[in-house]
């Protein structure tokens, strides 16, 4: 196995772990924390990938900025507050079985697609990523700038006190 593959799986094995540990644990701030190492090990994935631009974008932005906005919004509202609120999910079941219906078929096109190398190299530069947001991507890229807006209004919508 060569160094490129064993860093892959420990940085899967990584990802994917605290993964589980985000969607599992009873406790929120737990769970907030536990994103980090999840969003590191996607950018060692970048690393791997050759896109070191967008892998430190990933630091900055997630790693740093979401997980401390998440902790500020925990602690700023009652799940900070340390009671243990029991969670009950009634869709459990019909989770579960969506999650595995998707793996299911996700490995088999997973094995049946003849997966070919690519000759090409991919290069993210700024430069790239720029022209790639105000060229073909440039509706995707604006609609998520809407999203991000009328969630911003609803939260303060929602954090308004009322006289």
């Amino acid at each position: 196995m060569s160094g490129e593959a064993l860093a892959f799986w420990v940085l899967a094995v990584i990802t994917l772990g605290s993964g589980v540990v985000v969607v599992t644990s009873h406790n929120i701030v737990h769970s907030a924390v536990a994103l980090v190492p999840a969003f590191l090990g996607v950018t060692g994935l970048y690393v791997l990938l050759n896109a070191e631009f967008v892998a430190v974008i990933q630091v900055l932005i997630y790693a740093g900025a979401i997980t401390v906005l998440i902790l500020f919004v925990i602690m700023l509202t009652e799940g900070g507050t340390g009671l243990r609120v029991p969670q009950r999910n009634e869709q459990g079941a019909v989770g579960a079985a969506v999650a595995l219906a998707m793996a299911a078929l996700l490995s088999t096109v997973a094995l049946r697609a003849t997966w070919g190398i690519g000759t090409r190299t991919l290069v993210y530069t700024p430069g790239d990523i720029g022209q790639s947001f105000l060229g073909p991507n440039l509706l995707v890229f604006e609609g998520t700038s809407i999203v991000l807006l009328v969630s911003l209004i609803g939260a303060i919508i929602i954090a308004r006190k009322e006289d």
